[in-house]
């Protein structure tokens, strides 16, 4: 369930009329509902109420602090994957003890930030950096927490791009080569191996992918146990889907289901790594109409908003509804919406069908909270968009826009060119 509705043509974020907040804020603009938020994320914690485990929220999906604080608050804690994300993190008042610090390409400065912040653990992708981790604990003199994160060549079906457990991807450990890592990491001084991990995928939108990896990861827990190597979580990543189109993913219940039958009744703590699936809908980005341009063949709708704000139609060819933030009779025309970046690849749509919109409405591009505005760049120089979350009849301000001083902060011209 989200929070997005029409009411009496108007289209509304909970008790908040869209086009009121357009008339302060100014267009675009992502928005979030908290209502959307705190219910995605509480459904599908206690989905595994059976089973102690800990949901950390993957913060690549979305990392404003105010989001992170959401999830802090109901219990949960989050997945990094770099040092930018774990500061987040804490400035957000995640507990240390509910981050685990993911990433195939940790830095050395990265790795002792997160020793000292005492992270739960790191989920480690090559023997190099198991080396460079047990390296920086012994200059910290402590014992760094580790977990393999094992390549379970699982095809989730999903993107190429956003495809993580296949045997070529450049995530994680060979699941034939992890037994002789682990004896491995056994025998370093500063390393306490408390844990294993994988992670498929993202918009992963079938149960079978997740079964099988954590099929093989259970296999892979029984052998380390013969081998005196005794674990204490077992973390099964993210990458539960959402329905952006015609997409129909299992509901956070019948994946949990899944998931608890093949754990309950073993002594390990589950740790889950949910980021589309709670934020993906419960966010949208709301643009206004330009221009409109009739071609022989074609017809443009121009929004204010670009490939700069929202990368994922031009990056992944993905599908986001696209609806106009006022509802009325209006003739139906099949055209392209586009953005106002010097780019071919700069559009939110192609020949879809679409109101005949005008120059000044607004449209609201639905399902834009997850990988909306943490991909987001400067193309163009154009400044990043502002987020608002709203909360029942009141909105807020959690990021404001950027300014043009913003976008050549820390720039400097040299002497010489003066």
């Amino acid at each position: 369930m989200h929070h997005f509705q029409y009411r009496n043509g108007n289209l509304y974020c909970e008790e908040v009329k869209i086009s009121d907040i357009a008339e302060e804020v100014v267009t675009p603009f992502y928005l979030y509902s908290y209502a959307t938020l705190s219910r995605h994320f509480t459904v599908f914690d206690e989905a595994f109420s059976k089973l102690p485990h800990i949901v950390c929220f993957s913060v690549k999906s979305n990392s404003n602090i105010s989001i992170l604080r959401i999830f802090g608050k109901l219990g949960g804690g989050a997945d990094v994957v770099s040092g930018g994300e774990l500061y987040r993190a804490l400035k957000a008042n995640i507990e240390p003890k509910k981050i685990v610090f993911s990433g195939v390409g940790k830095s050395r400065s990265e790795i002792e930030f997160a020793l000292k912040t005492g992270v739960l653990m790191f989920n480690v992708e090559s023997e190099g950096e198991m080396m460079v981790l047990n390296a920086c604990a012994s200059t910290l003199n402590v014992r760094a927490p580790l977990s393999f994160r094992v390549n379970p060549d699982v095809d989730p079906k999903t993107h190429p791009y956003i495809v993580t457990g296949l045997k070529e991807n450049k995530f994680g450990v060979e699941s034939s080569d992890a037994l002789r890592l682990y004896l491995l990491a056994k025998d370093l001084p500063h390393i306490e191996i408390i844990g294993i991990d994988c992670h498929i995928g993202s918009q992963v939108t079938e149960l079978e992918p997740f079964v099988d990896a954590l099929t093989q990861l259970k296999r892979l827990v029984f052998e380390l146990k013969n081998k005196g190597i005794e674990l204490k979580y077992v973390d099964l990543g993210g990458g539960l889907g959402i329905t952006y189109d015609r997409e129909e993913p299992p509901h956070p219940n019948i994946y949990a289901q899944a998931i608890v039958s093949h754990l309950e009744g073993l002594n390990y703590t589950l740790i889950l790594e949910p980021g589309r699936v709670i934020v993906g809908n419960a966010g949208i980005l709301v643009t206004k109409v330009l221009y409109t341009k009739r071609h022989l063949e074609k017809n443009f709708i121009i929004v204010d908003a670009g490939m700069n704000d929202l990368v994922r139609p031009s990056l992944y060819g993905s599908y986001h509804t696209i609806q106009p933030v006022e509802k009325r009779d209006r003739e139906m025309i099949v055209a392209d919406v586009v953005g106002p970046i010097c780019e071919s690849g700069d559009f939110f749509a192609k020949d879809r069908v679409l109101p005949d919109v005008k120059s000044g409405e607004l449209l609201a591009i639905m399902s834009a909270g997850a990988y909306g505005f943490t991909m987001a760049s400067n193309y163009n120089t154009r400044p990043r968009p502002p987020e608002i979350l709203v909360k029942e009849d009141k909105f807020f301000i959690i990021r404001e826009r950027e300014n043009y001083q913003d976008l050549v902060r820390g720039e400097s011209i040299p002497q010489f060119l003066l």
